[in-house]
């Protein structure tokens, strides 16, 4: 039996998806600083660009402070509220939206993004339809998510439970967690080209041993990408 995944927790953080450590909020924080490099060397050019489950706004606000023309949708209007609040451009558009049903025209976007949010529903597979169907032609799309897998239900949920403190119950849930060749399959049912995929884990090297059993995710906790998808993993693909 599926156990129900609880995204109703994303509505109670505020400003603790920026300041707390004391959570499991504090690693999205840090893998968003791997993934943001990554995938801004890999746009061939400033434009629109859309991230559906922007969350509290990690990657929306920063692309634009980049240059770029930026859309973020999510279901959680406490979410948008605390992402609009930390839009330091103030350019970002903000909009409470299903990501199955995006309310905008086709070949809409330059770029589509989305990150840590297709294992948390349960057709990850409209979704990606969804994102193909505003993304221009030869437009690109990003996506992160992880494997599924017994090794990846040990670190990815239960590790996190036993050695982060306020870990919400059912904040993942294994069911969800897609398999890579799924996803591409995803993609390419909708005419999106996979281009790359690559893992991304953390870097044993900093996090301090006084952190390991304290409940607190050390704030030099950095992610490095690698060539390992068993845990969690990004990918590119573009429109043909």
């Amino acid at each position: 039996m599926e156990t129900k995944i609880n995204n109703s927790i994303y509505e109670d953080y505020g400003d603790r998806w920026y300041t707390a450590y004391d959570d499991p909020i504090a690693l999205l924080r840090a893998e968003n600083e791997a993934k943001f490099p990554w995938i801004l060397e890999r746009i061939p050019h400033k434009g629109t660009l859309l991230d559906v489950g922007c969350g509290a706004g990690f990657l929306t606000n920063r692309m634009a402070q980049e240059g770029f023309q930026v859309t973020g949708i999510d279901l959680s209007p406490e979410s948008l509220k605390v992402a609009e609040r930390y839009d330091k451009s103030k350019t970002v558009k903000y909009v409470k939206a299903d990501a199955c049903h995006l309310p905008f025209p086709d070949e809409s976007f330059d770029v589509v993004t989305t990150l840590d949010f297709l294992e948390h529903v349960p057709t990850p597979a409209d979704v990606v339809k969804e994102c193909a169907r505003v993304l221009k032609p030869g437009g690109v799309f990003f996506y992160h998510t992880f494997n599924r897998n017994p090794l990846s239900h040990l670190v990815v949920i239960k590790l996190v439970e036993w050695l982060v403190k306020n870990t919400p119950p059912h904040m993942h849930v294994i069911e969800l967690f897609i398999k890579p060749s799924e996803l591409v399959g995803f993609c390419e049912n909708v005419g999106l080209n996979n281009h790359e995929l690559i893992g991304l884990r953390p870097k044993l090297s900093t996090i301090p041993l006084k952190n390991v059993f304290s409940g607190i995710v050390p704030p030099e906790l950095q992610f490095t990408t690698t060539n390992n998808l068993w845990l969690s993993y990004m990918g590119m693909a573009k429109k043909r």
